[in-house]
């Protein structure tokens, strides 16, 4: 047997698993490509910067006078170490933009979170670090998106496919939009950065329930996820259709990333062409090419904490996304009956003040003939239009009720791609049962009954972690 530890709660739950066991363990298992030493990335940065992909570099875009608008993703991603891409790809680009005469007065930082909580003082501090901070922050030179605020948003009509384009104005306004993006595997349509950061940082609810919806998410193009799904697709779309409305293309600085958020590769110039070139070199440490077998369990822990914020892995509506999102990196190596085995506190916590919607949304699924999570989307609208769901966004640092059907719309995913899902470890496993999962109290217990159940006896499990 194999003795293996899973994250759960804020620390660990043991477990004895067969020896046919195969462990995955990210950036491990399949190392990820080399990083850039700390001492060399300047050097990456402007070679970058100075010969960006497919359009002029920045300080060839601007002039004295110039209105620039950097946009910076949220805490979600990218990391907050000194040498972060988001710090370091505006320091270089600030020295480009004065360089050219670009006055500091004309310079605008807005952090992209979208439907996310719109972001504090601390949070920006952590974002661009103390001396970025200090320099704009105290002049109001550093914003946080705020999809509902009818003076700061442009409605720039709709795509060729019909999707409605809605943009922050001060982006839309600027003589040069920069995008600082992320190069990451994300469950919601293959990378993020490039164009997915501006369909997705600086538009509103309107535009963002063209995509995050069942009608986009179950289709069979979107599980595994890839750049080729009809989500990706529509990202392209829209933030093509801001660049033709802006009458000009955004200027984009993206960063490959390893497992712990180091830069492997720096990406500048025009998404269109950027992006694919981005995506060969993300490959290498997204994919589990290195997998050929198929397997009839996947077994792995759940945090209380992770990157959406304190009780991800107890609100049962978020433990669905997170359940999901697994299906969605590992469906390539998943069986056509896979069972998931997966320990959660499942306490009950919802985190009311970071969701203030979720527990009404949990509430309603219970009743009301919702027999399935896609049931739920039809209150999508009365959600979001909620006028004090909506304070507390604008408000109180809440995520956008909205939000809570793109994660709804995802959370299905694990329905219709396994034959069943444990939850092992739930201290009020009520919560788990009433989103149609399993209870046991033990992965020893889960694994066996799952064996009996589901999978057989001579079947193969993976751990993640």
């Amino acid at each position: 047997m194999k003795y293996l530890d899973f994250e759960y709660g804020a620390g660990t739950m043991g477990a004895e698993l067969p020896d046919w066991t195969d462990i995955f363990v990210p950036g491990v298992t399949v190392p990820d490509p080399p990083y850039i030493p700390g001492d060399q990335l300047e050097r990456a940065y402007r070679e970058s910067l100075d010969h960006p992909i497919g359009m002029a570099p920045v300080k060839e875009l601007v002039h004295k006078g110039s209105r620039v608008v950097f946009v910076i993703p949220d805490r979600v991603k990218g990391g907050e170490q000194t040498t972060s891409h988001r710090k370091l790809a505006c320091r270089y680009i600030l020295q480009d933009l004065y360089e050219a005469g670009v006055q500091k007065k004309d310079i605008q930082f807005i952090i992209s979170n979208g439907l996310h909580p719109r972001s504090t003082q601390q949070d920006a501090k952590a974002i661009f670090g103390p001396e970025l901070f200090d320099e704009f922050w105290h002049t109001g030179q550093i914003t946080s998106h705020d999809s509902e605020d009818p003076d700061n948003m442009i409605d720039l009509g709709k795509t060729k496919r019909g999707d409605p384009v809605w943009m922050n104005k001060a982006v839309y306004d600027a003589d040069l939009a920069i995008l600082i993006g992320h190069v990451q595997g994300n469950p919601y349509g293959g990378y993020s950065g490039g164009y997915k950061h501006s369909a997705t940082g600086i538009t509103n609810w309107k535009c963002i329930a063209s995509h995050h919806v069942p009608e986009v998410m179950h289709r069979p193009d979107f599980t595994p996820v890839n750049n080729g799904s009809l989500m990706r697709h529509k990202f392209d779309e829209i933030s093509m259709h801001m660049e033709e409305k802006m009458g000009h293309p955004f200027f984009c600085c993206d960063a490959v990333l390893d497992s712990k958020s180091r830069q492997i590769a720096i990406y500048s110039g025009y998404a269109k062409e950027m992006m694919p070139e981005s995506w060969k070199l993300a490959d290498q440490r997204t994919y589990v090419h290195w997998a050929e077998k198929k397997y009839d369990i996947l077994v792995f822990g759940m945090p209380q904490k992770f990157h959406y914020g304190d009780g991800m892995g107890t609100n049962p509506i978020m433990m669905m996304q997170a359940l999901s999102a697994q299906v969605l990196r590992y469906k390539r190596v998943m069986s056509d009956h896979c069972v998931i085995i997966c320990s959660s506190l499942c306490n009950g916590f919802f985190n009311d003040s970071r969701w203030p919607y979720l527990r009404e949304l949990y509430d309603i699924f219970q009743h009301d003939q919702m027999n399935q999570l896609p049931d739920m989307n039809r209150l999508g609208e009365y959600f979001a239009t909620n006028e004090e769901y909506i304070r507390k966004y604008r408000f109180a640092n809440a995520f956008h009720p909205f939000h809570g059907f793109s994660m709804m719309s995802c959370g299905h995913i694990a329905e219709m791609n396994t034959s069943a899902i444990y939850i092992v470890g739930a201290q009020e496993p009520g919560y788990a049962r009433g989103m149609g999962l399993k209870t046991r109290a033990t992965f020893e217990e889960a694994l066996t009954d799952a064996m009996k159940k589901y999978a057989g006896p001579r079947s193969r499990a993976s751990r993640n972690i």
